[in-house]
């Protein structure tokens, strides 16, 4: 195996508490990755299906060789996560994007083999542009099935007034001549039994369609490499559908599950201060500009050696371990906690946020000017490699 890598250096470090790692870095650990790819390929095997890697929540394309020996195909819901996959994983993407614009559609069209129109309205307005552009497309369309457990409003597909996907009264009788496929998200870090339910409002509402067309994909947010996840349930009903639908290709498209536990964010204390009893470990890093899940979710990150206070029970909010923590930017928000440290914190102190890989990576962005995090590949043999580091003019040219 080897990485897609430009001016890396290698260096051991103790997984541990990354000691030897002194500023910011998101940390991809090779053995926590394959394990992933090992446990998602393994379930498209049984249940013979086909699961594709979403952009939207992993996209560290210098580890694209890696996911090349387990999986096939990507999704991509831009232009440029299009291209990313024609050109640095190597094949054309399944592509689904809410509205494609007159100006990217030819080129979209070109690096994808599925093309998924939100609505009937942008099918008929491009679908013979993307055709001519890219004669062997296969065509979707995104439905709705109405009925998503997604509790977060912020990330729930299907809630009303969504603009997501033609719901089934609004499909006509028999499908353009050219429409392939359907394509359903619904889920967000979501069970097996979730999917369970949700395929049964599926297929209640639209199987009058599906002798009309030749592949489904389930999207995404099937976390099944979480620990607690029913894999055989998860088998056993994909495996039930295609009984019951054979000509159907089944598609899956996690993001989470691939990037899911692979990784911490490693962080430095470069300050504590305290007011009104509180006291709050100030890191190098930024809640809003590095985690900005953690705030829009919101979730509390867990963070090694340490556990979460729950303020409302906790008689010392200001005993000499319990902190909450800071980022470096200038929004009056952009803090968490607290936690419960099994020692008192000083400046310099490593503090490491667990699972920072899928949906970090992503979404960073370089408010403040704040310095990013490094991104770094753990080798199963303890080597540590820099992928990539961020520097002043990576901030410049966001400005240009």
């Amino acid at each position: 195996m080897h990485l897609k890598t430009t001016n890396c250096f290698v260096m051991k470090v103790n997984l541990n508490t990354f000691e030897e790692v002194h500023k910011p870095c998101y940390v991809l650990e090779e053995k926590r990755l394959r394990r992933n790819l090992e446990l998602i390929s393994g379930v498209a095997e049984e249940a013979g299906v086909e699961i594709i890697l979403a952009f939207k929540a992993y996209a560290l394309w210098k580890t694209f060789p890696i996911f090349r020996e387990y999986i096939n195909a990507t999704t991509a819901s831009s232009l440029y996560e299009a291209r990313l996959a024609l050109e640095e994983f190597g094949s054309k993407a399944h592509t689904f994007s809410p509205a494609y614009t007159d100006y990217e559609i030819d080129e979209i069209a070109r690096c994808s083999s599925h093309l998924t129109f939100n609505s009937l309205s942008q099918y008929e307005r491009l679908h013979g542009r993307a055709k001519a552009a890219n004669p062997k497309l296969s065509f979707g369309l995104r439905i709705n099935p109405e009925y998503s457990e997604v509790g977060t409003a912020l990330y729930n597909p299907c809630a009303p007034g969504t603009r997501f996907g033609v719901t089934a009264d609004k499909l006509p009788e028999r499908l353009p001549e050219d429409i392939d496929g359907f394509h359903c998200h619904c889920h967000c870090e979501s069970g097996a039994d979730v999917f369970v339910r949700t395929l049964s409002h599926i297929t209640d509402k639209f199987s009058h369609w599906f002798e009309q067309i030749k592949w489904i994909n389930f999207g995404g947010g099937h976390l099944m490499t979480r620990r607690d996840y029913d894999i055989p349930l998860m088998i056993k009903t994909l495996s039930d559908f295609r009984k019951s639908y054979p000509w159907l290709h089944v598609i899956l498209e996690p993001g989470s599950a691939f990037g899911w536990q692979t990784g911490p964010l490693v962080s430095q204390v470069v300050d504590i201060v305290e007011d009104h009893g509180i006291r709050t470990a100030i890191l190098n890093v930024s809640f809003t500009c590095h985690m900005p899940d953690c705030l829009e979710m919101p979730y509390m990150p867990a963070v090694r050696g340490a556990e979460v206070v729950d303020v409302e029970t906790c008689a010392d909010t200001s005993a000499d371990n319990v902190y909450r923590l800071g980022g470096c930017s200038c929004l009056s928000g952009d803090f968490m906690g607290l936690w419960r440290f099994h020692n008192r914190l000083a400046v310099g102190d490593n503090v490491i946020f667990e699972d920072m890989l899928h949906y970090t990576t992503v979404k960073t962005n370089m408010f403040n000017g704040i310095t990013h995090p490094s991104i770094a590949f753990a080798h199963e043999d303890g080597s540590l490699e820099m992928l990539r580091e961020y520097g002043y003019e990576d901030y410049r040219n966001r400005m240009d």
